[in-house]
């Protein structure tokens, strides 16, 4: 089954437009059309129009005026930031958590739910999204219209026009229909995509990709992958499945994959990946939690930091797995920088870095790995999260782009809300699109 090329019309460009002259607001506010025009390469005209739309759904906010070198003062605008709440889920094999963010994407509330072993069922991962949605809304007191949007980041394959977790390797899931599922509990328009993807956007928007055309944002989790920012913008490939590298084979004939084969990047890098080299090295090692893999990845990163052998060999020996696989990266892809992201890059951190800069550089080749930096993400909320409030953000984008005249459904390839309904009421400002970083 082949993915249907998309068309872009006149709306999408649009959409993408209103949604980059508000991405430069939110990284560089207050700031003056004539300034927007030269950062996104608009024409000044486009700019004011697209100015004066967000000003008008109350998204953006007049805030003065400065000198402009002899000629009239330039207006200046900024962000309403109280003009609109988003929503970010991060669905991870291990845990839900769920940030609430203001249009100029500051978390204003945040909470997490934990999920044990044997907690992947669908109609359970749903209750802990439903739940967590529900505690930021209460503690942040916003009220119901002013949330634009629920973005869901769920690990493996997703359908995003149809809202479909299409292939989740770690829970054996296929084609779960999970905007449908997530609906029947909460209310807000509903946008689907994975980590892969809203981690490269918020790197893009707020990290170390900021103003780099080429950038590889490696996911380091339970599961492994790549978030592609290609050209200056987010690659997602002709089915939205571009950035699964953990599925490449790093040993052939290796350790088994729950996607079925051997040797993946994940299974020796992913957290289960690192516990088994711990495992392997040291079976009877206190710092070995076999039940609890955030215990034994904050065991390992206490270690590194009390210089304890067993840890720093374990990071070491990831290391040269980690390093090896995004070797390949910089050779294929030749970014300017590589990130590392998610919460065992978090928690193994600068120890984990340096070894893998080191591993890289006897990899890789020397033309791309000079052109090549290799950092931890400086993100200091979760990544994921933040992504995914910048996809409810293009989905209420895309809506307004519908609102002059128009009854028409969302087109192939723009955010629908929940199970693929007609699109979401809302006339409040939102962003996002994942464009070019400045």
């Amino acid at each position: 089954m082949g993915a249907r090329p998309v068309k872009r019309t006149s709306r999408d460009i649009r959409t993408a437009n209103r949604y980059e002259v508000l991405r430069q607001i939110i990284a560089e506010s207050p700031t003056s059309r004539q300034e927007l025009a030269a950062a996104t390469g608009l024409s000044l005209a486009t700019v004011a129009t697209l100015v004066g739309e967000l000003l008008d759904l109350r998204m953006l906010t007049e805030v003065g005026f400065e000198d402009s070198a002899g000629g009239r003062p330039r207006g200046l605008v900024a962000v309403n930031a109280s003009g609109g709440a988003l929503i970010g889920v991060d669905i991870a094999e291990t845990y839900v958590r769920v940030e609430l963010f203001d249009l100029g994407l500051n978390v204003l509330a945040r909470a997490d739910e934990d999920m044990r072993p044997g907690e992947s069922r669908p109609e359970q991962v749903v209750g802990h999204v439903a739940a967590a949605v529900g505690s930021v809304v209460a503690q942040a007191g916003v009220e119901g219209a002013r949330v634009l949007g629920v973005g869901v980041s769920v690990p493996g394959q997703v359908d995003r026009e149809g809202g479909v977790s299409e292939y989740a390797p770690n829970w054996n899931w296929h084609d779960v229909p999970l905007l449908d599922l997530l609906s029947e509990h909460i209310a807000y328009p509903l946008y689907l995509d994975n980590p892969l993807r809203a981690c490269a956007v918020a790197e893009l928007w707020f990290g170390a990709a900021r103003g780099r055309g080429d950038a590889v944002v490696v996911n380091l989790g339970t599961g492994v992958g790549a978030g592609l920012a290609l050209g200056g913008g987010l690659h997602r490939g002709v089915s939205n499945s571009a950035g699964e590298w953990g599925h490449t084979t790093l040993v052939l004939d290796g350790r088994l994959c729950h996607c079925g084969n051997h040797g993946c990047v994940e299974t020796y890098v992913g957290a289960p990946g690192i516990m088994l080299n711990l495992r392997e090295l040291s079976p009877g090692s206190t710092l070995l939690h076999p039940e609890d893999q955030t215990a034994t990845i904050n065991a390992l990163a206490r270690g590194v930091e009390a210089q304890d052998p067993v840890a720093l060999k374990v990071v070491r020996d990831t290391a040269r797995y980690l390093g090896a696989g995004i070797s390949d990266l910089v050779n294929l892809l030749n970014p300017e920088v590589v990130v590392l992201s998610s919460w065992v890059a978090a928690a193994l951190g600068e120890p984990l870095v340096t070894e893998v800069r080191e591993a890289v550089a006897r990899h890789a080749l020397p033309r791309p790995m000079a052109a090549t930096e290799i950092v931890l993400s400086p993100i200091p909320t979760d990544p994921v999260c933040l992504g995914a409030a910048t996809f409810a953000l293009e989905g209420a984008l895309s809506v307004v782009g519908q609102k002059s005249g128009s009854s028409k459904k969302p087109k192939s390839g723009t955010p629908k809300p929940a199970g693929g309904r007609a699109a979401p009421r809302r006339t409040t400002p939102a962003r996002s699109r994942t464009a070019p970083p400045s």
